[in-house]
């Protein structure tokens, strides 16, 4: 397994084993081991650095913002909050 991206895919397999009420004990075992060579979170981790996922799209943070600022599940304090992260983003207070 070569790339991040592979390691990332053949994890989720093994976790899915893990899981899954129908795979023996023996099985399970060996996914678990599986798992514990394959690194933990590392691939996970790398896989996001290389995707640039750890950047946050400005646009779409604005728009949670927004929205946030308009559903009535929030919190006063929390619209507010919303609105002072979105003014500090440069973006219009709704």
């Amino acid at each position: 397994m070569s790339s991040p991206e592979d390691r990332v895919n053949a994890m989720r397999g093994y976790k899915a084993t893990l899981n899954n009420p129908n795979v023996s004990e023996e099985a399970k075992q060996n996914a678990q081991s599986m798992l514990d060579q394959l690194g933990g979170s590392q691939p996970s981790e790398e896989l996001h650095n290389l995707r640039g996922d750890n950047q946050k799209d400005p646009n779409r943070v604005a728009g949670g913002l927004k929205a946030a600022q308009n559903n009535p599940g929030v919190s006063k304090q929390g619209k507010e909050s919303a609105a002072q992260k979105l003014n500090q983003l440069g973006g219009p207070d709704e």
